[in-house]
This record gives C-alpha cells, structure tokens and sequence, in this order.
C-alpha cells in the first residue's frame, strides 16, 4: 500500500512564504514525476508545479518566479517553497505522485489528503 502524507500548511499573512512537503511511503518500487496542485473553493483543481524523476521542473505562470518545487529521492519527499504569497494563493494543496508499486505491474497516479494554505492579513 502506498500513501502520500502533505505537511506544512497554515495560515500566513500577504507576502509571507510557507514550505509544503509530501513524503511517499509504502510499497514503492520507484517514483516517476511528482507534482503540487491546489484548489480554491467554487474553482476547478490545477497544477501548480511538478517535477520529474531527472529534475526537470514546470510552474503555472500565476507561480512562476514566486514558487519552487524540488524533491529529495532518497527520502520519497517533494516540497514546494512558497514565497511572496498572495490571497489568491488560498486553497487546498494535494502532493501527486506517479509511483510503481513494488507488488504491481505499471505505474498509478497517488495523491494526498490535502492540506489548506490561506493567506490573509
């Protein structure tokens, strides 16, 4: 069985920066890309950043130059650096990962349970 667990979320005033983390653990054979989304209230969920299993990084422009996205393979761990933080940054933030499980064949998009992140004065 695997599972993604996020931590670092909160509450945090405009202009402000918070640190996410999503650590991987379980059954895992190897870990493709890894990504963050999010999703506001009344709004469909986007993707905010993914990184692949090389290093390879991409970010909604609404991010770009504010957020970062990195990860520690040895640790099955993804972060997202927030900085500069907006009110419309305010949402749900979900880790995904594309994981190979040790007991089955092919990969499986997993995500975790969420985590709020508001930005408010």
């Amino acid at each position: 069985q695997v599972q993604l667990v996020e931590s670092g979320g909160g509450l945090v005033q405009p202009g402000g920066s918070l640190r996410l983390s999503c650590a991987a653990s379980g059954s895992i054979k190897s870990i493709n890309a890894m990504a963050w989304y999010r999703q506001a209230p009344g709004r469909q969920r986007e993707l905010v950043a993914g990184i692949t299993s090389g290093g390879s990084t991409n970010y909604a422009n609404s991010v770009m130059g504010r957020f970062t996205i990195s990860r520690d393979s040895a640790k099955n761990t993804v972060y997202l650096q927030m900085n500069s933080l907006k009110p419309e940054d305010t949402a749900v933030y979900y880790c995904n990962a594309n994981i190979v499980p040790i007991t089955q064949y092919g990969s499986y998009a997993f995500w975790g349970q969420g985590t709020q992140v508001t930005v408010s004065s």
